[in-house]
């Protein structure tokens, strides 16, 4: 037994993975306790060792434009009336993408759609009726509807356009025209308003005076009385009509001029409607500006960027229950929500006061909630059941502690409260799928209360079911039309390999769907009959596979899209370690990349990688979308470097605990994450601890300079991609979930900021900053210098790039952003 192989099976990661350990979570499975241990369950990365030992890799290759690779199929979905499989793929020589479509019956036999037949295979949105007689769906500014008898007919071409389509329960098709939403008769062409709404004040035909000296002159002159009388007269006709006669629209809907639509739906039975509005307050300040310095015309141009979290204000929704028979509309009030009035601040507000040399006293006023606003679908937070009978809506607090999803009593005009989900921390952004099953009114949602994410079941009024179970996170449920299965993405055999499930829901047995390892996609066919699924391993780029919907048929891949240029490299297959953490319950999940023979010789020179966005996972079995960084590591390798990319807590994939260990301390868990990789790296794979640098962009740029700042001697030179250095400059959508706002909660920003322990940095720094970055403002990096430069640093340089954006675009720019990385770590380790 080798020394590679007898370090592996110490860290428990040799042998194989099975679907099979995994599809017997049970619906009524006890909740997992929190700050448990994970198992670690055996794995390897299950991919072929190729490409040619003698060949270089070099800076020039792999930073170059990424079609190289092989031009991989993305947009995975269904044609229109489903009988076809559908993706895109990059254009050769192009940033634009051509659309290929197959038949399930030959889906290796992808023809390019042209653009005249686009229209049949990409939409905006589609929605089939109840009974599946119609298929309605967008594309660009048209509308079309499939009829029973296989025609397709074009509703609309231009003109006021028709969006957020839904059928109702007479088979009508709604839709929302810019302020109002209509039904449309498919058989003979009917158009009717249901329902419209205005911002502004309601006319009214006569008013009461405003002063002495109206109230007088409708009392003395008879001409003024007699005009109001005619006015009051005509509008209680108007009024009459509309009421009485069908030819006539009814009114509006009026709300405060100062506020702003959020969402409108109406019942699939036409009987009711929820309106949502809000406070139209700018999203952004005057001084929330950016210049772009190269330009056409050689001039500055101006971009107006997102406000700071600094200059957030509290916002709140208001929901409106609207009868469209009565024409009436009705506040819903929050106070049947459980803590809708709870201070969930006071121990961060009274920990601040007293800083302050103050005294907090608690205080009992409702707090700010609104619609959940989620970055994973287009629609509001809004669910009606098929039958129109029931709503679901998900409401979420400002401070974003607290979750609901209530139901609406239409006789007592009141929110129902149906699940409460309450995070001390912050309520995760994702996660929040929810709706109602087709044919009972039961609920379906996702929850992360009992530490990980699964899928529910709940009668209203009733405890919710557990469907799913166990240490590990599931997501994208999809839910058949006959409610037998939700098919659904877990990590169930190991947080980095990610399968094809699906759960009966009335049995709560889990069946594994796909065994592919690594990273595992789908998209269900119409017909539900099918799977046409996207996998990736650790060094192949995803490619597609369809599979039929039945537990004992296997995959079969369909496209081969990956270069013999690419697969003719030697590339470095890493393997996923379970570094143990001296700070937490869980292990730290790695990637580690290992020159061959590394045990042998002096101590070697290690990197560390720090993935960005923090709440996310790159230590999995699949495809990186960091995959430049990936080859980059290849390369290192390939010249005698260790490489280490963790998995440091605040990523995903492990749970609620891991999730929110950064809470009011962003930069603190992760780096002493960092440090038991350095140890690991020392212990197990022959690394000089005084030789290892790290680097990361933007979230890892931001801990890289936690790192250098905070622990000085952990590294020996850093490089801080398009990096965040005052958390009070971000934006409010991620940082205050963290962070609280700072406003409220200083202490977390002055912790968590890297402006604030500058004075720390002994190591060599290399700063790289994007200067049309509208994500992390390439102020940030100049305050950042500048503090540097009053604390007399001179271990630090700066590059500057004149025309990217956050994500960097030009090759030249990736691979002189590459070169100094490399030289760095070239220069100081």
């Amino acid at each position: 037994m080798n020394k590679i192989t007898t370090m592996l099976i110490a860290a428990g990661l040799t042998g194989s993975l099975s679907a099979c350990v995994a599809t017997s979570d049970k619906a009524n499975s006890k909740p997992v306790q929190k700050n448990a241990p994970v198992a670690v369950a055996p794995v390897s990365p299950d991919v072929e060792k190729t490409g040619d030992n003698n060949q270089t890799i070099t800076l020039n290759q792999i930073m170059s434009d990424p079609a190289w690779l092989g031009r991989q199929p993305e947009n995975i979905g269904w044609s229109v009336e489903g009988s076809e499989l559908v993706y895109e793929r990059e254009r050769e020589d192009s940033e634009l993408n051509d659309v290929y479509a197959a038949p399930v019956s030959a889906p290796e036999q992808a023809d390019k759609v042209s653009l005249s037949e686009l229209h049949r295979y990409r939409y905006d949105e589609r929605v089939e009726s109840q009974d599946g007689q119609y298929t309605a769906y967008r594309f660009e500014d048209s509308v079309f509807v499939l009829m029973p008898n296989g025609e397709s007919v074009q509703l609309t071409r231009g003109g006021a356009p028709l969006e957020n389509l839904r059928f109702m329960t007479d088979n009508r098709l709604m839709a929302q025209s810019g302020s109002r939403i209509v039904a449309i008769d498919l058989q003979s062409g009917r158009r009717e308003q249901l329902l419209s709404w205005a911002f502004a004040e309601e006319p009214e035909a006569v008013s009461e005076p405003e002063d002495f000296v109206g109230s007088e002159q409708i009392t003395l002159i008879e001409y003024i009385a007699k005009k109001r009388k005619d006015r009051q007269e005509r509008a209680d006709e108007a009024d009459a009509l509309a009421k009485q006669n069908n030819a006539v629209a009814p009114e509006p809907f009026y709300f405060d001029k100062e506020d702003r639509l959020v969402a409108a739906t109406v019942s699939p039975n036409g009987k009711t409607a929820i309106i949502v509005t809000t406070k139209d307050t700018p999203w952004r300040g005057d001084t929330d500006i950016m210049p772009h310095y190269i330009q056409e015309d050689g001039r500055i141009d101006s971009k107006h960027v997102r406000r700071r979290v600094a200059d957030a204000e509290p916002q709140s929704d208001t929901v409106w229950l609207v009868d469209l028979t009565e024409q009436s509309k009705t506040e819903l009030s929050y106070v049947q929500l459980p803590g809708y009035n709870e201070d969930v601040l006071a121990e961060v507000k009274a920990e601040n006061a007293k800083a302050k040399g103050e005294t907090y006293e608690i205080n009992r006023l409702p707090r700010d909630i609104g619609l959940l606003d989620s970055w994973y679908w287009r629609e509001p937070s809004i669910r009606w059941h098929n039958n129109g009978e029931q709503v679901a809506i998900m409401l979420e607090a400002w401070d974003n502690k607290d979750r609901w999803i209530a139901t609406v009593d239409f006789a007592d005009k009141s929110l129902v409260s149906q699940h409460r989900l309450h995070d001390d921390a912050w309520v995760n952004y994702r996660f929040n799928q929810f709706g109602w099953l087709h044919n009972s009114e039961t609920l379906f949602y996702q929850s992360e209360h009992t530490g990980y994410a699964h899928l529910y079941l709940q009668q209203p009024g009733q405890s919710p079911r557990a469907l799913t179970s166990g240490q590990f996170i599931t997501d994208n449920p999809v839910v058949t039309r006959d409610d037998t299965w939700i098919y659904y993405t877990a990590n169930k055999k190991h947080p980095g390999v990610y399968e094809v499930y699906r759960v009966n829901t009335d049995s709560g047995e889990s069946q594994a769907m796909t065994d592919l390892n690594g990273m595992t996609d789908f998209s269900l066919s119409p017909d539900e009959s099918t799977l046409l699924l996207t996998h990736s391993k650790v060094t192949r780029p995803p490619e597609l596979y369809v599979k039929s919907a039945d537990t004992n048929s296997e995959p079969k891949k369909i496209t081969n899209t990956i270069s013999e240029a690419f697969l003719s490299m030697p590339w470095t297959v890493p393997q996923v370690v379970a570094v143990p953490s001296s700070d937490a319950s869980q292990p730290v999940y790695a990637r580690v990349y290992l020159p061959e023979n590394f045990q042998e010789g002096e101590p070697r020179k290690a990197v560390i990688f720090n993935h960005g966005a923090g709440y996310l996972q790159n230590a999995h079995l699949g495809w990186s979308g960091y995959f430049r960084e990936f080859m980059f590591h290849s390369m290192l390798v390939q010249q005698g470097y260790v490489v280490l990319d963790m998995d440091f807590r605040a990523s995903a994939g492990y749970g609620r605990d891991w999730r929110t260990a950064i809470y009011r301390q962003m930069g603190t868990p992760e780096v002493q994450d960092l440090r038991d990789g350095v140890d690991w790296l020392v212990e197990n794979a022959n690394v000089d601890r005084a030789r290892i640098g790290t680097y990361g962009g933007s979230y890892g740029g931001f801990l890289t300079f936690m790192a250098l700042f905070t622990d000085p001697d952990l590294f020996q030179a850093g490089a801080a991609l398009r990096p965040v250095t005052d958390w009070a400059h971000y934006n409010w959508g991620y940082t205050s979930n963290i962070l609280n706002t700072p406003d409220v909660d200083p202490i977390a920003y002055r912790r968590s900021s890297p402006i604030y322990h500058a004075e720390g940095l002994e190591s060599a720094l290399l700063i790289n900053a994007p200067m049309v970055d509208d994500n992390v403002f390439f102020q940030d990096s100049v305050r950042l210098v500048q503090r540097l430069i009053e604390l007399e640093k001179e271990n630090f340089e700066t590059a500057i790039y004149p025309v990217e954006p956050h994500g960097f675009v030009q090759p030249s720019s990736w691979l002189d952003e590459y070169r100094r990385i490399y030289k760095l770590f070239e220069t100081n380790l």
